[in-house]
């Protein structure tokens, strides 16, 4: 669609309505962390309320427990021989706290994998009829509109052919900040509207500002909108889900009367880079028994992950409001990581968190190079330390308060485990270079002697390994048992090979991120805020200068390790090699993890292959296909140059201009603003009113219909003419 086709446009504007329906005002207060709402937790209207079975926490959280006693009490045991050094004692409090966090999952894994076992199969509810209605809401910033407009087109065409697409309406909710994507929002979205008018209601609202950031987005909408439905269904930008799925999500949340949150597992999918594809397999191969024995275990005490999952709309509107935290980023102002927080909120509030791990048919996309997980993992990383604010949250459950720790762990792990090597190098270098004090000033018959049980060492190493690598076996064992599962990944064999190159391709990229993740920590402990950058989803390549100076201090650290290793004996330089040649070569490894053209030798090689990538499901194939033909309708972007030329184009965007007050009575004015204003006031013409503004301006410029209006009426440059008059 181009600007030429204005008479088209003009008769095509908004058909079926207004880009957003009529408001209706909702309260979402932020809730009070100090102490316990009025009226929380609420009474359950079914006989057996919000519980959960206490048999399968000991199951998990007890053996959990139990191994890491076990495993401490081997540590200390391979210690005490020669008696317990300082240094010995903190290598066996760092062993502890990454024990415990690795045995949880394993745990968890075995939980999963016996579950899986029996194959589970979905509820079958497709003969319930819905008399609830449920907004599916589609959050962006800055993303490709190709993307997202063309996946909410096929996802609404689909649901819409179930007989169940009454109950639901679609919301693209922009907190996009670039102008000119602003306004390629606006094009894909009059063809999606003329595409689904018919049987679909589909909606567009671009804020003005992306006050608190998705979590904001979201909020704004339940204050102005969300009294309108009964359940909000969340995708992410890269989101995608079959119909289904979406009808599925609604039945069960309509079914159960105190469920305030469903969450499904997506599977990750359209990975194009080896680094995509990584994540993929693994997620797809050991995701199911981590994701599947995590649901079965919390029961009622769930997780949020942000993004497909429906959610309860007054649950969340009177319990999930997030309160400003005190000071300044990184650890105060918004919450960063607001999924976790909202679930615990609404789990305190009486209402109940599920992990839907028996429904399929959820799809999203993964970063594709290690540098754009690295930078997701900045944000997650400070999102998750905030966490230790919400902690000491009065009336949280406590398996909600363990999911927050969980949250932070997976970031503080890393810190820990780089002290547990370096400790433990330096038991090495110490034991090598220090002659021992064979007798201490104490008088004693027998000298103290710096020895370890070897043989007991040697067996608790195995213990450990095996522990940390114990759900990757589960999946590689469920996938040899499942002959049909095999044959979708292309056959056992090239199966066994996917497995074996994955582990010792993750084998390379965990000590980079084991440093990606400390550099992080640091970061936000030295009060460095993170931003919001927009993130990257296909092509994962950059120049190597640009990686030399990404992983210089991770190749510095490889290099430092390894010469103190050399220094001890080649033995324990062999022992370190798995980890140090990953920081030796992080740069080549960076580079080709992250390129597109190695990528496609693996796909065409069928090596990290998933079911979804060998036989895609429908709704994936259409909405590739859609892309492409989004792509084309929106190949000719409007300006806003020519929004000033061309009145209809004009009227167009202004009808999709969001209808809130510009700024609240006795609002102050911000210093952008103000000088914004000064410029529009001050220009002679268009051309050198435009010429002035920055790309932040301009974006303030599309949302203010009243400048626009008044750059409107200027002329569009400047001639001499008009210097005679005007003097």
């Amino acid at each position: 669609m181009t600007v030429s086709d204005n008479s088209v446009l003009e008769t095509e504007v908004l058909v079926g309505g207004s880009a957003m329906p009529n408001e209706r005002p909702g309260a979402m207060e932020p809730q009070n962390l100090s102490k316990m709402p009025e009226g929380f937790p609420r009474r359950s209207t079914v006989a057996n309320g919000v519980r959960s079975r206490a048999s399968r926490r000991f199951f998990v959280v007890g053996g959990a427990l139990l191994m890491s006693l076990f495993a401490i009490y081997e540590m200390g045991a391979v210690f005490s021989i020669g008696g317990i050094t300082p240094l010995e004692y903190l290598v066996l409090v760092l062993f502890a706290v990454n024990f415990c966090w690795i045995a949880l999952a394993f745990c968890s894994g075995i939980a999963g994998f016996l579950i899986l076992l029996r194959k589970p199969r979905a509820k079958d509810l497709d003969a319930t009829q819905l008399h609830t209605r449920t907004a599916i809401l589609m959050p962006t910033y800055n993303e490709s509109p190709d993307r997202v407009f063309s996946a909410v087109s096929v996802m609404a065409e689909t649901l819409s052919q179930t007989g169940h697409g009454h109950a639901f309406d679609w919301f693209i909710l922009s907190d996009t900040t670039d102008p000119d994507i602003a306004l390629l929002e606006e094009q894909a979205f009059l063809v999606l509207r003329q595409e689904t008018h018919k049987h679909s209601r589909v909606y567009y609202r671009r804020r003005r500002k992306n006050v608190a950031r998705k979590a904001g987005n979201v909020a704004d909408f339940c204050r102005r909108w969300g009294s309108r439905y009964d359940h909000l269904l969340v995708l992410d930008a890269d989101s995608l889900m079959e119909s289904s799925t979406i009808t599925g999500l609604a039945q069960r949340m309509q079914a159960d009367p105190d469920a305030g949150l469903i969450q499904t597992i997506p599977s990750l999918i359209n990975g194009t880079t080896l680094m995509a594809r990584l994540q993929q397999f693994a997620a797809r191969i050991y995701g199911p028994v981590i994701g599947t024995g995590l649901g079965w275990w919390v029961q009622k005490e769930g997780n949020f992950w942000g993004h497909n999952a429906i959610i309860r709309t007054e649950a969340f509107m009177t319990a999930a409001g997030l309160p400003n935290l005190k000071g300044k980023p990184p650890f105060g102002g918004h919450i960063m990581s607001h999924d976790f927080v909202e679930a615990a909120l609404i789990r305190r509030a009486g209402w109940s968190v599920v992990i839907a791990y028996d429904l399929p048919g959820s799809y999203e996309e993964c970063p594709p190079s290690i540098i754009d997980l690295a930078v997701r993992d900045r944000r997650w990383c400070q999102g998750n330390l905030q966490h230790s604010r919400i902690l000491p949250t009065k009336g949280l459950h406590w398996v909600s308060r363990l999911h927050l720790l969980t949250g932070i762990m997976a970031y503080l792990s890393s810190p820990f485990w780089l002290m547990l090597i370096l400790t433990g190098l330096m038991l090495a270098l110490q034991a090598h270079f220090i002659r021992p004090e064979y007798f201490t000033d104490q008088f004693s018959l027998f000298p103290t002697w710096p020895i370890m049980d070897s043989d007991r060492a040697l067996r608790l190493f195995y213990i450990t390994m095996g522990v940390l690598f114990g759900p990757k076996v589960f999946g590689v064992l469920l996938l040899l048992k499942d002959g049909e599962f095999a044959r979708s990944v292309g056959g056992r064999i090239k199966a066994i090979l996917s497995v074996i190159f994955e582990v010792i391709l993750s084998a390379l990229i965990a000590p980079i991120m084991m440093f990606i993740h400390c550099g992080a920590v640091m970061s936000i402990l030295m009060g460095r805020d993170s931003g919001w950058s927009p993130q990257r989803r296909d092509d994962g390549s950059m120049p190597w200068l640009t990686l030399l100076y990404r992983h210089r201090w991770h190749m510095l650290a490889g290099i430092m390790l390894g010469y103190a290793a050399i220094l001890d004996s080649l033995t324990l330089l062999a022992w370190m090699s798995p980890a140090l040649i990953g920081l030796w070569f992080a740069v080549p490894i960076s580079a080709w993890t992250g390129s597109i053209k190695i990528g496609e030798v693996f796909k065409r090689a069928g090596i990290l292959a998933t079911p979804e990538e060998r036989s895609p499901a429908a709704i994936c194939i259409q909405a590739q296909e859609a892309r492409t033909a989004y792509q084309h309708f929106i190949a000719e972007p409007w300006t806003l140059e020519q929004l000033l030329k061309d009145p209809a184009l004009m009227e167009l965007h202004l009808a999709m201009v969001d209808k809130q007050p510009l700024r609240a009575a006795g609002t102050p004015i911000e210093a952008t603003e103000a000088i914004l204003h000064v410029k529009v006031l001050e220009a002679r013409c268009q051309q050198s009113a435009l010429a002035l503004l920055n790309r932040q301006e301009r974006a303030m410029v599309l949302a203010n219909p009243q400048m626009l209006r008044n750059l409107q009426k200027l002329p569009e440059q400047f001639v001499e003419e008009d210097l005679v008059s005007f003097c």
